[in-house]
């Protein structure tokens, strides 16, 4: 696998997940950030100046090196940021036309665009990767790249934060029919701490704007496959899912539910030997940030916990606990993995050391 060096650009920087990109970016071993791009009111400003009072992240400071970087206006600037990068990370707070329009933009502009949004997830020919589940959905690239008629650029996202959980554990198995999910979703999945949503203090709230439909429909491209230059979403397995917020500042807890087809009901201890045992794309090629082990079971009955797991392997492994028979569905278990780390910008940069890897960018 050849490996150099990639200057890359985060566009909408200074929103929660853009911050989450610079602090992982900061020391990594393939990318070099070399532009900073946001909404018009930030441009003209450095990093430095807009991060005084806009830092939201407690694990870590506004990286030093990135402070000096004037913030370039996301849209007005298109060309002096793909003059400056090999590819882009977004992840812009603007109306889903305008995401779509935006990342369009930069793709036509011939730079890959590696995407946080949900915009383009329902665009036939752009993927949604997982990098340890649908690797080979990087196989629409070309196809995308011809319908826009570039060399280089295209674009790819990630599925939502919800279920980076839930469908890496249910992934390995055949005969997966019905899924029952309920999601109890931290507050910085909406861009939050408790001190700008102190509503959320003490609180739960049973419902996610857009979440449920998420949950429930993303899950059938993840599973699907790529014919005639689209990818075909797979039918199976069904999933029905209700999503709350808790007052938690980082990390999504799910309570799954799940029925195989008639007789392909795996064991337990067959469900436990393939959870141990399994490795997707991330880990086959050693890429920078994949988790070493990507699904941790805990045998105790009050694991995971999400303070205590969030940050399993950096915020990038799925934790599992408390596998046990159910009396409607097959089984029934829990899930949890940090959202803005594996469910957004870390499965990010993870998705482009991918893609680094297969050629694509």
């Amino acid at each position: 696998m050849e490996r150099r060096h990639y200057r890359v650009g985060i566009i909408g920087a200074t929103g929660m997940v853009g911050q989450r990109f610079a602090l992982l970016l900061e020391n990594h071993p393939w990318f070099k950030v070399t532009a900073l791009a946001a909404s018009a009111r930030s441009a003209g400003k450095t990093y430095g100046e807009l991060m005084e009072t806009r830092w939201m992240l407690k694990d870590g400071p506004c990286p030093d090196k990135l402070k000096p970087l004037t913030v370039m206006d996301a849209t007005a600037d298109i060309d002096k940021v793909t003059a400056l990068v090999d590819f882009v990370f977004c992840a812009v707070d603007m109306p889903k036309d305008e995401v779509r329009a935006l990342e369009d933009a930069y793709a036509l502009a011939e730079c890959p665009v590696v995407s946080s949004n949900s915009a383009h997830r329902w665009t036939p020919d752009v993927p949604m990767i997982v990098p340890e589940l649908n690797a080979k959905h990087a196989e629409v690239i070309p196809a995308q790249r011809k319908r826009l008629g570039t060399r280089r650029g295209f674009v790819t996202v990630k599925s939502n934060c919800s279920l980076q959980n839930y469908v890496p554990a249910l992934f390995p198995f055949q005969g997966v029919q019905d899924v029952l999910v309920c999601t109890y979703q931290a507050i910085s999945g909406a861009g939050k701490t408790f001190e700008t949503w102190p509503e959320m203090v003490d609180n739960v709230i049973p419902f996610i704007g857009g979440e449920e439909e998420k949950s429930e429909r993303e899950p059938g491209k993840i599973y699907g496959h790529v014919q005639d230059g689209v990818i075909h979403s797979a039918c199976l397995p069904r999933f029905t899912a209700q999503c709350l917020r808790v007052p938690v500042t980082d990390g999504h807890l799910s309570a799954v539910f799940v029925r195989f087809a008639e007789g392909m009901k795996p064991s337990k201890e067959a469900i436990l030997e393939v959870w141990r045992d399994f490795r997707g794309a991330a880990q086959q090629l050693d890429l920078p940030s994949a988790p070493k082990q990507f699904l941790h079971y805990f045998t105790e009955d009050n694991m995971p916990q999400t303070k205590l797991c969030r940050d399993l392997e950096h915020g990038m492994a799925v934790s599992i606990g408390r596998l046990r028979d159910d009396t409607q569905y097959d089984y029934k278990f829990v899930c949890l993995s940090h959202n803005t780390l594996l469910g957004a910008a870390g499965g990010s940069v993870l998705t482009a050391e991918l893609l680094c890897a297969q050629g694509y960018i």
